[in-house]
């Protein structure tokens, strides 16, 4: 009979060679034969809570098999049954004695039984229950890059607001940062400074980064994908990186309709757990040669999708989709924005105000890109965070920032 036995390092199997006679103390006295755990060290059960107890407490509870003499045919034990193995201290797996499925015989290192373990699944359910975009901020990011960059280079962007406890994702604003985009590639060139400046205003705003968001090319709408394998690996850093289960990342592309136009479309998405766990863990292979299928994400070393162990992973396994809605935020979109082609000044600033005159002074600089252009004469650490609460809580703007604003302005 072959007994199946799982414990923290898998599924192994013990042979059992006279079934109806053997006692759990035979069995115990098999294991420390075929898998090198010692005796003394076992502790069985046909529980598979077994694995999840913590202390020898918790062990001690499980005792259907603690009596060494019980035999295995009244624990209704038969052949291919599971037996569950917690075991104090290390342990070494003897090549020659441990022969895992489909190994014909080859020494396993580590690594590969590792690699074997490591099955790549599709997530079904995202941990964001929807993410919901500020009309105005979308407007104001689409229409640049369709109407200035015609979809023609990639375009990126890290989005802010606030995340609900139900997991639903509001977008109010966002920061474009310092970028290079072509036809295939985006590159951020982060400021510490600047991105100081834009977490003090979140802050006063109450609000925190949730997600980045970036353009693909008319160029790239010939592709067989949804994600590129380099725009899997960029959304998967920017995920790990900020250590939110909620964190969205969200595309732009256009897409022709059946008139024969183009639209813009927006997709939402959550780079899975396993991809953030494999990203994390150094899997995958972040040189990119020329001639790599987009669609397919390298693997340092094997991993299973399905019944098959490869090293290429459709990118589609990694993206668990998010539903999008829209909403009208407590902020407007109309200042110029940040790290475009045309430098932001304090022109700018005097044109903006003249504009929203009639409307009260919290109201003209409710504007994260307006307050962004402030940061960079106001005090990050006192000034910004004070005005950026104003705006937030719709509070009148203390009259001495309202005149050294307003003289900014006149200055320019």
């Amino acid at each position: 009979m072959m007994l199946r036995v799982r414990s923290r390092d898998g599924l192994e199997r013990v042979t059992v060679d006279n079934p109806q006679h053997t006692t759990v103390s035979q069995l115990k006295a098999l294991i420390q034969t075929q898998l090198r755990i010692p005796f003394q060290n076992q502790n069985i059960s046909t529980n598979q809570n077994l694995l999840l107890a913590k202390t020898h407490d918790d062990i001690s509870r499980f005792t259907d098999m603690a009596n060494p003499n019980t035999p295995l045919s009244a624990l209704n034990l038969s052949h291919g049954s599971i037996v569950y193995l917690a075991y104090d201290g290390e342990r070494t797996v003897a090549g020659p004695t441990f022969h895992p499925a489909g190994s014909f015989g080859r020494k396993m290192t580590m690594d590969d039984l590792i690699a074997k373990q490591m099955k790549v699944t599709r997530q079904e359910n995202p941990h964001s229950e929807l993410v919901s975009f500020d009309r105005d901020c979308a407007n104001a990011f689409q229409h640049y890059v369709n109407d200035t960059l015609a979809f023609a280079v990639k375009r990126g962007g890290f989005m802010y607001g606030t995340v609900s406890e139900e997991g639903k994702v509001e977008v109010d604003f966002i920061y474009e940062p310092p970028q290079q985009g072509t036809e295939a590639n985006l590159v951020f060139f982060r400021d510490p400074d600047e991105e100081k400046s834009v977490e003090a205003i979140a802050m006063g705003l109450g609000m925190r980064r949730v997600g980045f968001i970036f353009t693909q090319t008319v160029s790239q709408d010939k592709k067989d994908y949804t994600l590129s394998n380099r725009e899997v690996l960029q959304a998967s850093e920017f995920h790990a990186e900020s250590g939110l289960k909620e964190w969205v990342t969200a595309m732009v592309k256009l897409e022709v309709n059946e008139d024969g136009g183009a639209d813009v479309h927006f997709e939402a998405f959550q780079m899975s757990d396993m991809c953030i766990r494999l990203f994390k863990e150094g899997w995958f292979e972040t040189e990119i040669e020329e001639g790599h299928d987009p669609k397919l994400s390298k693997m340092k070393k094997d991993v299973v999708v399905g019944v098959k162990d490869t090293r290429e992973v459709d990118n589609d396994f990694f993206l668990v989709v998010v539903k999008i809605f829209d909403h009208q935020g407590p902020l407007s979109s109309s200042f110029p924005i940040e790290n475009r082609n045309t430098p932001v000044t304090l022109k700018a600033l005097k044109n903006h105000l003249d504009r929203a005159k009639s409307l009260p002074f919290v109201k003209r600089i409710s504007d994260f890109h307006l307050m962004l252009l402030l940061a960079r004469f106001l005090d990050v650490a006192a000034d910004i965070p004070a005005l950026a609460v104003c705006v937030h809580t719709e509070s009148p703007i203390p009259e001495g920032y309202q005149l050294l604003i307003e003289s900014m302005a006149n200055a320019s």
